[in-house]
C-alpha cells in the first residue's frame, strides 16, 4: 500500500470544536460540534464524530492539543469517513485547507517535538 501522508502523524487524542462552514443541503450552516481528534498532522487529522460528516464537508475546527498552551484554529475539508457505529459513531479524515501558515508550522513542530525528533528543542 502507498503512503499519501505528507506529513508525520500522531497518534493522540483531543477533544475539538467543529464548526460546520459548508455542507450540501442536509446540515445548517454554522452547527457547532464537539467531538474529538484521534490523531493529527500539519495537514490534516482524523475525527471522531456522533454525526456522518459527508465528504467535501468544509469545517472549521478549533482544537488544543495535550501540552499545547494555545488553541490552534484550522479548516479541514472531509475526504473519507467510517462508520464505526451505525447512527452514533463515525471517525472522518480531514484536510487542512486555506489554514493560516502559522498554525501548521505550530502543529508541524509540536508533532516533531512529541515523537522526539526535535528533541534537543524545547517545546512548547
Amino acid at each position: 500500500m502507498n503512503e499519501k501522508r505528507r506529513h508525520q502523524r500522531l497518534q493522540e487524542e483531543g477533544d475539538i470544536t467543529i464548526t460546520i462552514i459548508a455542507c450540501g443541503k442536509k446540515f445548517p450552516t454554522r452547527k457547532v460540534l464537539y467531538n474529538s481528534s484521534r490523531d493529527i498532522s500539519a495537514s490534516g487529522a482524523r475525527i471522531h464524530s456522533s454525526i456522518f460528516l459527508p465528504i467535501d464537508t468544509l469545517l472549521k475546527i478549533d482544537f488544543k492539543l495535550k501540552n499545547l498552551h494555545q488553541m490552534i484554529t484550522a479548516m479541514g475539508k472531509v475526504k473519507w469517513i467510517k462508520v464505526i457505529c451505525e447512527d452514533e459513531a463515525y471517525d472522518a479524515g480531514v484536510e487542512f485547507v486555506h489554514t493560516p501558515k502559522e498554525a501548521i508550522d505550530t502543529l508541524a513542530k509540536y508533532v516533531a517535538w512529541k515523537q522526539g525528533t526535535n528533541r534537543h528543542k524545547a517545546y512548547p
